[in-house]
């Protein structure tokens, strides 16, 4: 499938790379089906494309790789309407923003994304009752302590 992309160019991209989302994301409710297009090999981030609106990208992050500590439970319903089993954990990303300077870039804690990866269906949920919000620096020691515990 080729896809249009103001930021990335056209792109052809597996079937297998769609992810719908039955009732949109927050904000976009008519935007059904994002290609995952991962970064780089290995790297926490990716860029999710909407495959009808090329203006439309967001760059999500795996928070696991900055938020070892991050947890939430799922209703009941939500498990269910995206065929989740304990079997077949979810994937979960979370928007990034980038404000001006890449050390002060956040991630939206509050509204985590769950993939399920076998049926490719997805959700943006809002939590609830939680101390997370929408801004949670990524990299609150700042770029150098990234750059040094790589190097080592």
């Amino acid at each position: 499938m080729l896809i249009h992309s103001t930021q990335l160019g056209d792109i052809e991209v597996s079937e297998e790379k769609i992810i719908g989302f039955p009732h949109g994301l927050p904000g976009f409710p008519a935007e059904k089906a994002f290609a995952f297009l991962p970064y780089q090999i290995d790297s926490p981030f990716a860029y999710l494309q909407s495959v009808v609106e090329p203006k439309l990208i967001f760059l999500v992050v795996d928070p696991f790789a900055f938020f070892k500590d991050y947890e939430f439970q799922l209703r009941d319903e939500i498990t269910q309407e995206l065929g989740l089993l304990a079997s077949n954990l979810p994937q979960i990303i979370n928007i990034v923003s980038v404000p001006g300077k890449t050390e002060e870039m956040t991630a939206n804690l509050l509204a985590p994304i769950v993939i399920n990866v076998q049926n490719s269906k997805a959700m943006q949920v809002i939590l609830e009752k939680t101390t997370y919000t929408t801004r949670h620096r990524l990299f609150s020691e700042g770029l150098s302590q990234l750059s040094t515990e790589g190097g080592e």
